[in-house]
């Protein structure tokens, strides 16, 4: 079972966190359609008109959760409405964008827009209050203490305005998130009751993407990627460490892709990358990536022996192994605090906070950790689901960005 647990956590796939954040979760050590601009300001326009009628019914709803059944069917059948989403959004934008995302998923982008703008207002009229010369003595401790929970306000709005465009974009696919990992009342004990979805997750993805996600999951599962009905029992929290590495690697992935597919379609890829070329030559790797301590962790470049299974040529994997240095650093960092927080709220939300146990030597004592059991099928469910919230979180970032600037690099 030792063996089993090592195989599911030494996959080598954590990119180094953005170094502006403090939140420090154990499970961070060891991560479409609709969302663009409308070409037609009317169109638009129309949607912000229908939200006004839900605007004020949004507001005084309180610790609402995004839930996935509407209220007249759950009536009818006289059974709690399940919820989308495992983490719960508190914001006041928040629980309006929850309420939106139950009964009227279509006007998600419209009521996102309304708030970005309504940030960016909050925003400008403070910048143009931010000259406390004028402020008295007295009052200078207060006026920054204020400014400074205005400010954390609106990030936890911006944070909760991501993580609901997030989930719209799995309602979208039609694939529902993973619930709460909790004791399950299966004869087996095993927590992975949830469907599948693993075909519709991985047609969500390029077929370069997809190349090097099945590598991912083959160094994860190893020998078991063709026994996917062995249950295991695992260790919870590392079951969490290993899908929030996993939603910072699909965030890692999703950038480079982008870059590839964009240089594909241009024609200007490196040299022996072209359509042309059946077969990639694995031994060309540039002296500076091959040294780069992280180039086992996002081109495969960790020998796969022990995991049951090799590493595969990818066209993908070769483009990043021509990345110098410091490309490939800066693609492998979290570019925003908010983005680093909705993957610890959201894998926490999952898995549950973890309590940590310190030996009076300084290490964690694994014996307190809760063990669940999973499937193989379970677990690779789990892994393909972070690696699409992290594609999905680098999506929305973008999309957020060009409308309300947050992202630091």
């Amino acid at each position: 079972m030792d063996a089993v647990t090592a195989s599911l956590v030494r996959s080598p796939v954590l990119p180094p966190r953005t170094s502006d954040n403090g939140s420090g979760s154990m499970f961070l050590t060891a991560s479409g359609p609709g969302l663009t601009r409308s070409g037609s300001r009317l169109r638009l326009r129309s949607r912000q008109n229908a939200l006004q009628s839900l605007t004020t019914t949004a507001k005084t709803r309180r610790s609402f959760v995004v839930r996935a059944s509407s209220a007249s069917s759950d009536a009818s059948s006289g059974s709690s409405p399940k919820p989308i989403a495992p983490l719960q959004l508190e914001s006041p934008a928040g629980q309006f964008l929850s309420q939106i995302l139950l009964s009227h998923p279509h006007l998600v982008p419209a009521a996102v827009e309304q708030q970005l703008e309504q940030l960016q207002t909050d925003r400008d009229s403070e910048g143009q209050n931010k000259d406390a010369s004028s402020v008295p003595g007295t009052d200078i401790v207060l006026y920054r203490r204020i400014a400074e929970l205005k400010e954390n306000e609106r990030r936890r709005t911006l944070e909760e305005i991501l993580y609901a465009l997030v989930v719209q974009k799995f309602m979208e696919a039609n694939v529902s998130l993973v619930p709460s990992v909790s004791p399950s009342s299966d004869p087996s004990g095993r927590v992975d009751t949830w469907p599948t979805k693993v075909d519709k997750l991985e047609q969500l993805h390029s077929p370069e993407m997809y190349e090097m996600i099945h590598n991912h999951l083959a160094l994860i599962l190893g020998s078991r990627m063709g026994d996917l009905a062995s249950v295991a029992q695992i260790s919870k929290l590392r079951v969490g460490q290993v899908y929030a590495a996993s939603v910072m690697y699909g965030y890692f992935l999703k950038r480079v892709d982008q870059r590839f597919q964009l240089e594909k379609t241009m024609k200007i890829l490196p040299g022996g990358l072209d359509d042309s070329k059946t077969s990639v030559d694995q031994t060309e790797r540039p002296s500076a990536v091959s040294s780069h301590p992280e180039v086992g962790a996002f081109a495969g470049g960790v020998s796969a022996k022990g995991f049951g299974s090799e590493i595969k040529p990818s066209r993908l994997r070769s483009y990043v192994m021509s990345f110098d240095a410091e490309t490939l650093q800066r693609y492998a960092t979290i570019r925003s605090r908010e983005a680093v927080r909705i993957i610890e709220k959201h894998t926490e939300a999952l898995f549950g906070k973890p309590e940590i146990v310190l030996t009076p030597e300084g290490t964690v004592d694994s014996s307190k950790d809760e063990q669940i059991n999973i499937s193989f099928g379970g677990m690779k469910r789990l892994v393909l689901e972070a690696v699409t919230f992290g594609s999905f979180l680098w999506d929305v970032e973008s999309h957020v960005d060009a409308r309300y600037h947050f992202v630091l690099n």
